[in-house]
């Protein structure tokens, strides 16, 4: 057992035992609810990544909006993030920060986001696109609560980039190479068609698999790339353009429905805010940490695809759309022809 995990261990017991000691307290309901609670969080990144940004303004507006404090949690204080999932499914933690690559194998249905070539590429029709979207505001709430998660919002991050032991332009060059990707069946059967040989890994194995060629690339927007030093051990980046990292904030059902309307009200009012927040941080943040990255490695290559290069990868991404459909059936069908109306209407500017 590594030390990391052990440590997580500990500290899970450490929050059961204050679950049990709260829900066992003789102190009068009016008196806790005067005093506050304390909440946790939990997410999957480092300090100071896109997540960790978000969950700290969302604690920013429960504190200064309520009696309550917010206790955060980053990347492996906790375990990865199948671990976090679980402990906010137990109640264990109230709210976790998790990309559909991880829910995925939960909610089918949120592997639509690994469709390549369905999201554009631009910040500010992304960032739109999420502001408005039939199928994210309205039609996921249903799905995530089948799983007892209250869904609070959906966010992202940024373009997805993919490095690698050498350049990359076509499938071809992908031939041979074994990508990581996170557990997520649809993300498989994209690098499929593109090529290559998908090889799931929780990110804390990433390193040290690039490092001893165990791997051969893997696929991450730039300022997790940046953060986690991943140019030092695959420094050939592509811009491929084939989709955009997202990201979703859940609240355990059980403890969101017991909450007063008042409190409701404020969690969903502090996601509102922390995503209002975090659309104005993410245009220009892939650009500065790319900087970042080729002032400190002078031999990261950069390749930006053309037009021609990326019908190339568009050709066999519409293998992956069929597959999303044989996963999910009528419902994700229904839930792909309402995506693609939102963004249509993104592109036109109807919105």
């Amino acid at each position: 057992m590594t030390f990391k995990k052990l440590t997580g261990l500990i500290l899970i017991a450490a929050l059961s035992l204050t679950i049990f000691s709260c829900k066992s307290s003789n102190e009068a309901p009016e008196a806790e609810e005067k005093k506050g609670a304390t909440w946790r969080y939990a997410h999957e990144e480092f300090e100071g990544d896109v997540q960790d940004v978000y969950a700290h303004k969302f604690k920013e507006y429960i504190e200064q909006n309520s009696n309550h404090t917010l206790q955060i949690f980053r990347f492996g204080e906790l375990g990865e993030s199948d671990d976090i999932m679980e402990q906010t499914q137990a109640g264990i933690l109230n709210f976790v920060n998790q990309s559909p690559g991880f829910t995925g194998s939960l909610i089918p249905e949120a592997q639509i986001f690994f469709i390549p070539y369905l999201m554009p590429t631009g910040d500010e029709d992304v960032i739109r696109f999420f502001r408005t979207s039939v199928a994210i505001n309205e039609m996921f709430s249903e799905l995530y609560a089948e799983q007892g998660l209250e869904l609070l919002s959906m966010y992202p991050e940024g373009e997805m980039v993919v490095t690698a032991d050498t350049p990359v332009r076509s499938p071809e060059d992908f031939r041979g190479k074994n990508i990581r990707t996170m557990t997520n069946p649809l993300l498989a059967e994209t690098y499929r068609a593109f090529g290559a040989t998908p090889t799931p890994l929780p990110w804390g194995e990433v390193y040290g698999a690039l490092q001893t060629n165990i791997i051969q690339g893997q696929e991450n927007p730039i300022f997790w790339i940046q953060s986690g030093g991943l140019y030092e051990v695959s420094p050939n980046l592509t811009f491929t353009g084939h989709g955009w990292f997202t990201t979703a904030l859940m609240a355990n059902q059980n403890f969101f429905n017991g909450l007063s309307e008042e409190d409701q009200q404020l969690i969903r009012n502090a996601a509102a805010y922390a995503f209002d927040y975090i659309t104005e941080y993410i245009p220009g943040l892939g650009d500065a940490m790319l900087e970042k990255i080729l002032e400190a490695k002078k031999d990261v290559t950069v390749t930006r695809l053309t037009a021609e290069e990326r019908q190339v990868f568009r050709d066999r991404a519409e293998q992956v759309e069929k597959r999303f459909i044989e996963m999910t059936g009528e419902r994700g069908e229904k839930l792909l022809d309402q995506f693609k109306k939102d963004l249509e209407n993104v592109m036109a500017g109807e919105v």
